[in-house]
């Protein structure tokens, strides 16, 4: 039976992979140790994710470890000589980070440096995927020539009209520390590839998304969103007049990606996920959408400043994706997603009142 490592398995990415590669008859671990509790509050708290998994999966591991933890890291995957490792795990903020600079970049760069040189040294043969993100590109696609509609912003520079392709740079531009940290890890995933011959890639994730997002303000744009209108709470829009745009992806098409990729790997390969521009909305545009689901009208307020290295529209370019792996496509549209997400927690909220 094959071996799938996780980390960050309690969280929305990793809890779809696992449950996603245990229906193809893979032996599945998961690493978490509840962080996004400790750097989100008690509301992004995911324990209860691990026990979903274990009560869904036959055979689950669940590994308490903390990713910063370099000699638990070696002796896990030495023991276990993992087939795949899906690294998962971070600090997920880029507005928390720059109050826990340390902490952000530990987990998020050295952390995946830890787990790189366990799988060099014990795994080599192991196909390893790690979940970078679109904060990589900081605040460059904003120097992109903006149109302003109605509810969005969009890019009238004919050149972007697929989205963001994974060739544009990552440097000289304001990233946010989280964004940084990221970008440590990013091409550090790319260098075991590309020097060691690992069979490495980076996910750049646009807006991943799901039912079972544990969404809190300072990380889950649609899941945040969706609870605050169930729960009638005034949400915040930073800047950009609430017409930033964003394109949004199931985390079960994520899954379906990173299978694809462990069935055939390359090494140090980058790829932008997300929705695509079929899957965008603005943040207004979101309102419109969830509220004509829930029949509530969204309350916000307008805060007259943008998150730092905040994208004013980000879309992804999928035509590397699509032509790498053309098995693979985006299945979950974005009304769909946002009904499911409406659904989980309309369920969560009653069974907790």
């Amino acid at each position: 039976m094959r071996k799938l490592l996780v980390t960050g398995s309690s969280g929305l990415i990793g809890s779809e992979v696992c449950l996603h590669f245990a229906k193809q008859g893979w032996k599945i671990h998961g690493i978490d140790n509840n962080q996004r509790a400790v750097f989100l509050g008690t509301q992004g708290d995911t324990r209860w994710n691990q026990w979903r998994l274990e009560s869904l999966i036959k055979g689950f591991v669940h590994h308490e470890i903390d990713i910063r933890d370099r000699i638990s890291i070696l002796e896990l995957i030495e023991s276990l000589k993992p087939d795949a490792i899906v690294h998962t795990a971070a600090q997920p903020s880029h507005d928390l980070a720059a109050k826990i600079p340390f902490d952000d970049f530990d987990t998020n760069a050295v952390g995946t440096l830890n787990l790189l040189e366990a799988t060099r040294r014990f795994a080599p043969s192991a196909a390893f995927v790690h979940m970078s993100t679109n904060k990589v590109y900081g605040d460059a696609p904003n120097e992109i020539p903006m149109l302003e509609l109605n509810k969005r912003w969009d890019y009238s520079d004919y050149t972007y009209k697929h989205g963001i392709p994974e060739s544009f740079r990552i440097d000289q531009s304001k990233h946010s520390l989280f964004g940084a940290s990221k970008v440590a890890a990013d091409v550090m995933v790319q260098e075991y590839g590309r020097y060691f011959g690992l069979k490495t890639c980076c996910l750049r994730g646009g807006c991943l998304t799901g039912p079972n997002h544990s969404g809190v303000e300072l990380h889950g744009f649609l899941s945040y969103l969706v609870k605050s209108n169930l729960e009638a709470r005034t949400y915040k829009v930073f800047g950009y007049k609430g017409k930033q745009v964003r394109d949004n992806i199931h985390s079960y098409d994520v899954a379906r990606f990173i299978e694809e990729f462990i069935q055939a790997p390359k090494s140090g390969e980058v790829y932008n996920l997300g929705g695509g521009k079929e899957n965008t909305c603005s943040i207004l545009e979101a309102f419109d959408i969830v509220a004509s689901l829930t029949g509530k009208k969204m309350r916000y307020e307008y805060v007259n400043k943008n998150r730092e290295g905040d994208h004013i529209c980000y879309y992804s370019d999928l035509r590397k994706m699509k032509q790498d792996y053309p098995n693979w496509s985006i299945t979950k549209p974005l009304q769909l997603i946002f009904s499911e997400i409406v659904g989980a927690w309309s369920d969560k909220l009653t069974y907790i009142a």
